[in-house]
């Protein structure tokens, strides 16, 4: 006998479920039928589900399948079907965009991301690398360009995308382009400043890169502030 989703009790109706009890204890026709939105011809929206299931036997097979070969299934249609291939596109880019944002454990990964940009720079960039809780890379974000100083680098314009991007914490990058990664004493003195700052919004500043150019003198070309105990 055919039913309607509003036939159910609220507590087995998809989306009321959803937003009770989570996403992962619906079953998997459950949360088609909150992509189909409603039935069609007396069949409820979790009965096309599952005949989508049983039409495809994997959501694998489901997932690859044409707009055409969806739409073909009774009570799905070509609208419903586009609403469908739309969220398994979203699914399969989710993995692309976690391989999109590295890891950045040591001063050695946040350089050689780097390294090859930077090190042709002919004068200095200021960067931040915002980060979630995992350390994983959000945004790669320039703040400046010239000799660094005070009035280039001001706390507010290095945490104002990091405060709108919801950053667990940051990593300070630039460059020397003369190719000594030594740091400064304006160098040091900005970054205690932006490391108070950072305190004040309950930003942590991992580090400070400072990248340099590859010299055969030199064991590194690249510097970490935190590792040379300038950063507490």
């Amino acid at each position: 006998m055919a039913y309607r989703i509003t036939d159910l009790p609220l507590s087995e109706r998809p989306r009321e479920k959803l937003h009770a009890l989570g996403a992962e204890r619906l079953d998997t026709a459950e949360l088609i039928a909150i992509l189909l939105r409603t039935g069609t011809g007396g069949r409820s929206a979790i009965e096309i589900g599952r005949d989508l299931l049983a039409r495809f036997q994997t959501i694998e097979q489901l997932a690859a399948a044409s707009v055409e070969e969806l739409s073909a299934v009774k009570g799905v249609g070509l609208a419903k079907a586009v609403q469908l291939k739309a969220a398994f596109e979203l699914a399969a880019r989710l993995p692309k965009s976690r391989a999109a944002r590295p890891l950045l454990r040591t001063p050695r990964d946040v350089a050689d991301r780097l390294r090859e940009e930077m090190q042709h720079f002919e004068v200095e960039e200021f960067h931040v690398l915002l980060l979630d809780t995992k350390n994983r890379l959000v945004r790669d974000m320039k703040v400046s360009k010239g000799t660094l100083n005070a009035s280039l680098v001001h706390p507010r314009e290095v945490f104002r995308e990091a405060v709108r991007a919801g950053a667990a914490s940051v990593i300070l990058v630039h460059n020397h382009p003369s190719g000594d990664p030594t740091p400064s004493s304006d160098d040091i003195k900005i970054t205690r400043e932006l490391v108070e700052a950072g305190r004040l919004l309950k930003i942590e500043v991992l580090d400070h890169i400072i990248v340099g150019k590859r010299d055969s003198g030199r064991t590194e070309d690249f510097v970490s502030l935190k590792e040379m105990g300038l950063i507490q």
